[in-house]
């Protein structure tokens, strides 16, 4: 089994004798580590060892999300206390398993270098993402701009690096989101770190050159799309674009996307952005598309220029749903702009109908539905 082209560790076969009492000892073992954490917690021993404690627990099981929520008391409660000894610097993926670390500085560093191993086994672990974007915000409330500013630089570094090992990992493009926002805001935003850092500038451009390349690396990028979504609107508000600019934007991304389109038309995340860029055509929405205010002829030219790419593509994709359901929901947007009735392409807009209850008939209700609006009648459901 593989996600994203990733493969999963496969689990070992059935389990000698040796190896099940082996497995047994390591679960005895974990359930009284997990037993102590909890008693300490529950006397308010937040120290150091409890967090040396907590981090075997995580290092056997970082889906234990309640263990992470005790790692966060314990830490509060180190970073309420001044420093008393210099700061120190903890090796990597050390974390809190040797020495005393006193300044906030390390207590924050060393968690954090705690965690690139668990995130590089468990990449999409949701619960090692919340807590290190938890402690870069500790970085911002308990050390000096300057200090926290550095922090949350490098962590464009690690995503980086994750997303190069999965470059489709929601995880990994999400945090990257709330890094980049962090980044722009106001909370590491000082006059006096703005010029030689950057802070509190729009990265925008940089995260729209970002995603091209993640894109041309590999189509298939459902997360990289999305993310193009989020930024092109920004992208045209701050280049103060008029509509020109904005037309010549919709028409990169219409290349863009009809060039992925052709080479592998099976693909779902590619559609999602087509219909993305398409609401630019349907005034009932285009409102918030990034050329809102287009003429209906324009819009009308648009729509039939992508109905002439689409029954292209059929010829080389008959068997793609995908491209029937767009030849269907443009058709229909061609007519509603123009002002005409479906009574002259009702029989291709049956057919494509039809093609769909063969190619997908779990969704036989779907295609009932439309064959109302519609007012078309097709053949009955394909048996299941």
């Amino acid at each position: 089994m593989a996600s994203h082209g990733v493969p999963r560790t496969r689990s070992a076969g059935a389990k000698t004798g040796n190896a099940r009492l082996i497995e047994l000892d390591n679960i005895k073992e974990y359930q009284s580590l997990v037993e102590l954490v909890n008693t300490k917690i529950r006397d308010h021993q937040y120290t150091i060892e409890t967090l040396d404690l907590i981090s075997k627990v995580l290092k056997w099981n970082p889906e234990y999300y309640t263990i992470w929520n005790h790692r966060r008391l314990v830490l509060q409660h180190q970073l309420s206390f001044p420093a008393t000894t210099p700061p120190t610097e903890p090796t990597a993926g050390q974390g809190f398993n040797k020495g005393r670390y006193d300044s906030p500085l390390d207590l924050i560093t060393g968690d954090l270098q705690f965690l690139v191993p668990l995130l590089r086994k468990f990449p999409k672990c949701y619960w090692i993402w919340n807590y290190r974007l938890w402690l870069l915000q500790q970085s911002t409330a308990h050390l000096f701009i300057a200090t926290a500013l550095k922090l949350w630089r490098e962590e464009l570094g690690l995503i980086d690096k994750m997303l190069s090992l999965d470059s489709r990992n929601f995880h990994g493009w999400g945090y990257r989101r709330t890094v980049i926002a962090a980044l722009e805001s106001s909370g590491l935003d000082r006059k006096d770190h703005r010029a030689s850092s950057g802070a509190g500038w729009s990265r925008v451009e940089d995260e729209f050159t970002y995603t091209t390349k993640m894109i041309k690396t590999d189509l298939s990028n459902f997360s990289a799309w999305h993310s193009r979504t989020k930024l092109i609107p920004r992208l045209l508000d701050e280049r103060k674009a008029d509509i020109v600019t904005r037309r010549g934007t919709l028409d990169d991304e219409l290349a863009l996307i009809k060039e992925a389109l052709y080479t592998d038309p099976y693909d779902q995340s590619l559609w999602f952005y087509h219909a993305y860029l398409m609401c630019t055509f349907d005034p009932k929405i285009a409102q918030g598309s990034m050329v809102p205010n287009l003429t209906n002829g324009c819009r009308v030219g648009y729509v039939i220029k992508e109905l002439e790419m689409l029954q292209d593509l059929r010829e080389c994709a008959e068997d793609c749903k995908w491209v029937y359901q767009a030849l269907l929901q443009y058709t229909t947007l061609q007519h509603l702009l123009k002002g005409e009735s479906l009574a002259a392409v009702k029989g291709d807009l049956a057919q494509w109908l039809s093609e769909l209850r063969k190619l997908d008939p779990l969704r036989n209700g779907r295609w009932d539905d439309l064959c109302k609006n519609l007012d078309v009648e097709t053949e009955g459901p394909t048996p299941i």
